[in-house]
């Protein structure tokens, strides 16, 4: 049935992006899946993973959190220190048959009231309550509302225009022209990013002005990067 959500109050199992571990202790947090099934062709669903993070950053920053979504999967938010940090993920698993979509499932991990962390993300991660100088926990389950209903207002216009509803509401809460640099079967690839492309790469624009695609890889946001100039495009893969 489209639409089932199924959420948990810990994992013992949690996974991310590449086989990663992801932090679930009970009680703190937002972790929950959902099931859609978009009429849309096979090659299209990768960039649902875009819309769920713009629909996410979307919802978190209607809370009045400085948010900012980094490709392809994460959500940053501004900490007191001036660094972003990341406060949620999401992963989204299809199951087709060719060129026909069974089912997506789209799942979403959302640090809600965590306020420690593991030695190696501590660092690196945070969440609303901490980004909210520690005042009194968030109701998780009205936090979860209003992420359900950009979600769904989201998904709706991708039923309807495809992939650009997700470029366009991604776009809108990324950091475009930022530095950055990926690394991607062995090579790096430095310069800004300069937007997403039809089918859910992301464009990394070097110092000469080449577009680069990123399907697939590791981005890190960096400072200190020269700005490209005006783009030409070639695919790196």
């Amino acid at each position: 049935m489209e639409g089932l959500l199924v959420t948990a109050d810990e994992q013992t199992g949690g996974r991310g992006r590449q086989g990663h571990t992801w932090h679930s202790p009970p009680g703190t947090n937002i972790y929950a899946s959902i099931l859609l099934r978009p009429r849309r062709p096979a090659a299209e669903i990768p960039p649902l993973t875009l819309l769920v993070g713009g629909a996410l950053a979307e919802a978190v920053g209607g809370l009045g959190f400085d948010v900012r979504v980094k490709w392809p999967n994460d959500l940053l938010l501004m900490c007191a220190d001036g660094r972003r940090r990341k406060v949620a993920g999401i992963l989204t698993e299809a199951a087709t048959d060719g060129e026909r979509v069974g089912q997506v499932v789209v799942g979403i991990g959302l640090n809600v009231n965590e306020t420690t962390f593991p030695e190696d993300l501590a660092d690196r991660a945070t969440s609303l309550r901490l980004a909210s100088a520690g005042e009194a926990p968030l109701r998780r389950a009205d936090v979860l509302a209003r992420v359900l209903g950009a979600v769904e207002r989201a998904y709706e216009r991708f039923r309807e225009a495809g992939p650009t509803a997700a470029i366009a509401l991604w776009e809108a809460h990324a950091e475009l022209g930022r530095p950055c640099r990926a690394s991607v079967e062995g090579h790096t690839i430095s310069g800004v990013m300069a937007g997403i492309a039809a089918d859910g790469a992301l464009l990394i624009q070097d110092a000469s002005g080449v577009r680069h695609r990123v399907v697939a890889g590791e981005v890190v946001l960096a400072d200190g990067l020269s700005p490209a100039a005006s783009p030409s495009e070639r695919a790196f893969r």
